[in-house]
């Protein structure tokens, strides 16, 4: 696998690769041609003044040369100043960009973050884009015109997850998870959720259950109860047996009580119950006392080592199922996910409400990124040009704009040598 800094870098394979060694081969090109006719009109130039009084003419071809020589050697030396000194000689007012890369950084920085990182300008421009739409489209054909896209993006994302710091953004990812847990208000939701199953009257199987479990916790410690009574018992009721007679007694009434309310929906017992259990979900939501007891179960059970490596292991499945996904999209988009995945993209298209709701969330979140971290990447800007040496902000600069550069020559050349036949032709009629 290749390094995230080797993706990223200009013209390292791939499109972008390609498009840069294309630009640079007809920037060559251009300057070819460029030198080239600066070199035919000299040729031009010395052999119509050798012939001009042979062939008066000729003047007017002598006239064209002269000023597109001079045209063209002064838009020569403006393009050649811009990124060195011409010839190497150090005159005043030439290499301007490398002598000038730190304020142009600068420059750049601000002209970004004066147009661009604005979060009303983005939020603006956010307002156009359908992200629910393109994300809807791509979910619910994974498969189409967009291969080449979902592989590079695919690969990409695969490369920036595998070079982030594992273990650093694992403990990010834990502090978030306990942070968010320790905020949560866990009283409330138990006491909302209680007094709707209540309302709704779903609480009979709980009842059942919880009676089912104290039969069963009964049948298993009944020798609990006896050995109780036993022990409470005094010395003439065990002679007489009365404990054991007592023993049987409480584990047979318990027993019934059991029977009788697994049986009887209406039971007093049963009844008493549901009135507790209604108390409790109003409690949950009032009593100060019983929700600070809650808050603090809540806070001993975020510190328990089985909650921390239940945590970490969210953490590396996630990471590990991100990483398969991005490795092999069409894998990642095949079986019940898949489906999933693509049910929910032709609800993108066809849910006007969420797709409104996903489109307004992306602005916001755009725009909150721009608010937050707006000037680090200004500042990220600045200090890359700053860190770059004169000869690569130079190549890099001209390799960008060469080829319209060397077109300036190109009419600097043409546009002198018709003023010049100009002016010889003004020169006859005065």
């Amino acid at each position: 696998m290749k390094p995230l800094s080797s993706t990223l870098a200009p013209g390292n394979g791939g499109a972008a690769g390609q498009t840069g060694l294309e630009t640079n081969n007809a920037g060559r090109d251009m300057k070819i041609i460029a030198t080239g006719l600066l070199v035919l009109m000299a040729i031009v130039y010395f052999t119509s003044k050798s012939y001009e009084e042979v062939h008066p003419a000729l003047g007017f071809v002598r006239a064209f040369a002269e000023a597109a020589m001079v045209g063209g050697l002064a838009d020569w030396f403006a393009v050649t100043a811009l990124f060195r000194h011409p010839m190497g000689i150090p005159i005043p007012h030439t290499a301007i960009i490398p002598r000038n890369k730190d304020r142009i950084g600068n420059t750049l920085a601000n002209f970004l973050k004066s147009n661009f990182l604005i979060t009303r300008i983005v939020a603006q421009r956010m307002h156009g884009v359908d992200l629910a739409g393109g994300v809807g489209r791509f979910l619910k054909s994974p498969s189409g015109g967009e291969g080449r896209l979902k592989m590079g993006a695919s690969r990409l994302i695969g490369d920036i997850i595998a070079s982030l710091d594992q273990d650093r953004l694992g403990s990010m990812f834990k502090g978030a998870v306990k942070s968010q847990a320790r905020d949560l208000d866990l009283a409330t939701p138990l006491g909302q959720i209680l007094e709707v199953v209540m309302k709704e009257n779903r609480h009979g199987p709980l009842i059942d259950s919880t009676i089912k479990w104290a039969y069963r916790t009964l049948d298993a410690n009944e020798y609990v109860i006896r050995a109780i009574v036993f022990d409470r018992a005094n010395t003439v009721m065990r002679w007489t047996g009365l404990d054991d007679r007592l023993a049987n007694e409480v584990v047979d009434g318990l027993y019934k009580l059991l029977a009788d309310m697994a049986s009887d929906p209406e039971h007093p017992v049963r009844t008493k119950s549901e009135e507790a259990l209604a108390q409790l979900a109003v409690e949950l939501k009032t009593d100060p006392a019983l929700r600070e007891r809650i808050e603090q179960w809540k806070l001993e059970m975020i510190e328990n080592p089985a909650i921390a490596d239940w945590i970490d292991g969210i953490w590396e499945n996630g990471r590990n199922a991100l990483l398969k996904a991005s490795r092999d999209p069409d894998a990642a988009m095949a079986g019940h996910f898949g489906d999933a995945l693509m049910q929910l993209g032709s609800s993108l298209q066809k849910d006007p409400i969420l797709n409104r709701q996903l489109n307004r969330f992306a602005r916001r979140a755009v725009a909150g990124v721009v608010a937050s971290y707006g000037d680090n990447i200004v500042k990220l800007v600045s200090e890359t040009i700053h860190g770059w040496d004169a000869q690569t902000i130079t190549d890099r600069v001209e390799n960008a704009v060469g080829r319209d550069l060397q077109y300036i020559r190109v009419n600097g050349t043409l546009v002198g040598g018709l003023v010049g036949v100009s002016l010889h032709t003004l020169g006859y009629w005065i």
